[in-house]
């Protein structure tokens, strides 16, 4: 998403280090539209992705059931 962001509640992963590197936040579009927003902590102002609710949701619940295997540092 290019252009100006709309309001977003952002969240920083759980996974991420104590200043917000190495990782992605994301978070609900305030717009009522149910979209969900995930960019880089690294470059903030780069463009985000921006995903609708149902594909958000199916996402996470592949990654909570490990549907995309295991993976360390």
């Amino acid at each position: 998403m290019s252009g100006s962001m709309p309001n977003v509640a952002w969240h920083i992963s759980s996974k991420s280090d104590s200043n917000g590197g190495s990782c992605v936040e994301a978070g609900p579009i305030l717009d009522g539209s149910g979209r969900v927003a995930v960019r880089d902590t690294k470059d903030r102002a780069a463009a985000a992705l921006v995903y609708p609710a149902d594909g958000w949701t199916a996402f996470v619940g592949a990654v909570k059931h490990g549907e995309f295997g295991h993976t360390t540092r």
